[in-house]
């Protein structure tokens, strides 16, 4: 209990080095940016994204323990996170850090972080890269999966429907680096994106995996007020908030990444009466096809 002591400000600001918007940012991610990836007896990847609701104060160490039980049920290679906070880290690290690598997206405040198993994924460095106008002190981050020629992405896109122009122009961003990647390399985006479905727009060579895998109905909601009663919501609600988006490798001879599954994860309640999260998180498998 020692671990959720300190206070957390949900309108803190972390301090990170601005980079110029443009195709600079595709060179400092060849140059400063890569992770060697080693490949297990099959050649899948599993992933899960997860907004942890860290700002929620209620029950913070049982839902902390709910994460924890979660991730090493499903032992997956990625793990991409929203809504974290120090006493999150902190009781990650205490718990899983024998299992996995972490990387922070901030440190004061909420941000994002990746968890990336030791016995796959060997980390050298990653990049934050700020939204040069957003208000809620947004980023992506990013690593790139050196061997396998795979970048990883993560996002919390801003909240709140009337902040929809500056959420937009978020995912602009996102899907230009996505599509600027080289064409031997294979891109993969986890996150928040707070996107209604009349706000999405995607280039020809980004694919919505919910989509691709046939649009299924069990894990189309990933905020849902109905189900979900984290918050006290007077009026309920259901949006697919939290998206997982592939751009494939085009050059020729390269493995391509395959969706093969996906499911929500954090449905059961806690002993505590409440649900690990305010947001289900989403549990991807891919697979390599030559």
């Amino acid at each position: 209990e020692e671990l959720w002591k300190q206070t957390c400000h949900p309108f803190a600001v972390f301090m990170v080095q601005a980079h110029k918007q443009d195709s600079s940012c595709l060179e400092e991610l060849r140059t400063d940016v890569s992770v060697s990836f080693c490949s297990g007896s099959e050649e899948k990847l599993s992933l899960i994204t997860w907004n942890v609701d860290g700002l929620d104060g209620e029950q913070q160490p049982e839902r902390a323990r709910g994460l924890c039980s979660c991730l090493s049920k499903y032992s997956p290679d990625v793990v991409l996170l929203q809504e974290v906070v120090q006493p999150y880290v902190r009781f990650l690290h205490n718990r899983l850090a024998a299992d996995y690598t972490f990387i922070e997206g901030g440190k004061l405040g909420y941000f994002t972080g990746m968890m990336l198993k030791q016995s796959r994924v060997t980390l050298l460095r990653s990049k934050i890269i700020p939204y040069q106008t957003s208000h809620m002190m947004r980023n992506l981050l990013v690593v790139v999966f050196k061997g396998q020629e795979l970048w990883l992405m993560t996002s919390h896109l801003e909240s709140c429907k009337n902040n929809a122009e500056e959420r937009m122009k978020q995912l602009r961003w996102v899907m230009k680096m996505m599509s600027k990647a080289p064409d031997n390399v294979t891109v993969l985006f986890g996150g928040d994106t707070n996107l209604r479905d009349a706000e999405v727009g995607l280039p020809s060579c980004v694919c919505d995996v919910w989509e691709q895998l046939n649009q299924p109905e069990h894990c189309r909601f990933t905020w849902d007020t109905v189900a979900n009663t984290n918050k006290d919501m007077r009026f309920k609600s259901r949006f697919r908030f939290d998206r997982v988006y592939l751009r494939r490798a085009t050059k020729d001879g390269v493995p391509w990444l395959e969706p093969e599954s996906m499911a929500l994860v954090g449905l059961e309640k806690l002993k505590c009466g409440r649900y690990t999260s305010d947001h289900w998180g989403i549990h991807c498998m891919f697979s390599l096809s030559k």
